[in-house]
């Protein structure tokens, strides 16, 4: 995919979808209200957020199939052809910074939604991965493919086990033995 063709996708998403109100909406409202004091106070708003169909005047789509309907609802036709022409494997790479973060930030996935919700019963709890499932299935369903919805969600879970795993024996390795002590056989062993 040449630079133009992928600054042209950036540019129509970045103005297909209502991002500058809502934007400075959720911001404002994030402004105005205190943050939880508790981990009970935290744990109390969350299981009214994630019972919601609107957060802040947004819609919240209540699964995958949903958010998909949403998007296509929210984007210009123009937009919906040039991101269906992107290959699967690169989706997620060229529109998580825009499109991701408009669906992370829109839908509440920092502090609880009843999609995000959806998405942690499902096992995948990170926002960022949360958003690339919705890119990638949004994908598919425009280009009349299947979701595999089971597929696609065990998918990003196993990738993030595998990242969290990565990093664990990358701490290690950069780790430094500051003593070692040996134990010493005695004569009877």
């Amino acid at each position: 995919m040449n630079m133009n063709f992928r600054t042209a996708i950036l540019s129509l998403f970045l103005f297909s979808f209502p991002t500058i109100s809502m934007f400075a909406q959720k911001e404002k409202e994030k402004q105005d209200a205190a943050p939880p004091s508790s981990e009970a106070e935290f744990e109390k708003e969350y299981q009214e957020r994630i019972k919601k169909d609107k957060i802040g005047g947004v819609y919240i789509p209540k699964n995958l199939e949903d958010a998909c309907l949403q998007l296509t609802k929210l984007s210009a036709p123009e937009s919906q052809g040039k991101f269906k022409k992107i290959n699967e494997d690169s989706v997620t790479m060229y529109l998580h910074g825009s499109l991701g973060k408009w669906i992370i930030m829109n839908w509440s996935f920092f502090e609880g939604s009843r999609l995000s919700h959806y998405f942690r019963t499902a096992g995948v709890t990170y926002p960022d991965d949360m958003a690339d499932v919705v890119i990638v299935a949004w994908h598919r369903n425009l280009n009349g493919k299947p979701m595999d919805i089971k597929q696609l969600l065990q998918f990003f879970k196993e990738r993030r086990k595998q990242k969290i795993e990565a990093e664990q024996v990358g701490k290690l390795k950069k780790g430094q033995v500051i003593f070692q002590e040996t134990r010493k056989k005695s004569a009877g062993n």
